[in-house]
């Protein structure tokens, strides 16, 4: 069976910041990761409250995940880009690292 990492990141935004948060998403941050080579496969706000908000990543394996964030993170386009407007808007994080066949994290993708 061909299985991926996907990673899961969970967000408790501030009060009120869901839109722009959801904006900055879609217009900059989004955008970035995938020109960087990073799978999105869906984000959005949560369906019970536009302040709670999910981003999930597809990996190759473990090491492919921790060498592209590592890469992503530190990069001038995430620093100086969107950076700064998600961190201010993030109230709690919380990320779950799990392995699942491709064809189920297909059937996950949003866009």
């Amino acid at each position: 069976m061909n299985n991926k990492v996907i990673e899961i990141l969970q967000y408790e935004l501030k009060k009120g910041t869901g839109k722009q948060f959801h904006k900055i998403m879609t217009s900059i941050s989004v955008p970035l990761h995938r020109s960087q080579g990073i799978d999105v496969v869906s984000f959005g706000n949560s369906l019970h409250n536009q302040d709670y908000y999910y981003l999930i990543r597809a990996f190759k394996d473990m090491d492919e995940l921790s060498a592209i964030q590592e890469r992503f993170y530190k990069s001038a386009e995430w620093i100086n880009g969107p950076r700064t407007g998600i961190i201010e808007r993030i109230d709690k994080s919380v990320k779950t690292v799990i392995e699942m066949p491709v064809s189920t994290i297909d059937a996950l993708r949003t866009e």
